[in-house]
């Protein structure tokens, strides 16, 4: 079962701000069916307090994964190739 399918249930009724910040973090996942992602939007596009909040969820989940990447030094990368080009040569 997909996460679009184990969501299916929470997509009825109208979106109030309530439903739309229940349902942020799917809608962000691409979570929901069109329809409903579409019933979002159009209430986010109507209201400024919850547009303001998808947009700082949306930048910050940017922030992050720029930020929380973590780079592997050059020397390790060689000592790994180094290694399993040895055990590639010993058949390994």
């Amino acid at each position: 079962m997909t996460n679009i399918e184990k969501n299916e249930g929470r997509q009825s009724g109208p979106v109030d701000c309530d439903a739309a910040v229940h349902e942020l973090y799917h809608f962000l996942d691409g979570e929901l069916t069109q329809e409903r992602r579409d019933q979002i939007a159009r209430h986010l596009d109507q209201c400024a307090p919850c547009g303001s909040a998808v947009h700082f969820e949306s930048e910050l989940r940017k922030v992050l994964a720029d930020q929380c990447q973590e780079q592997v030094p050059d020397a390790l990368k060689e000592r790994i190739a180094l290694a399993i080009g040895e055990a590639d040569r010993h058949g390994a």
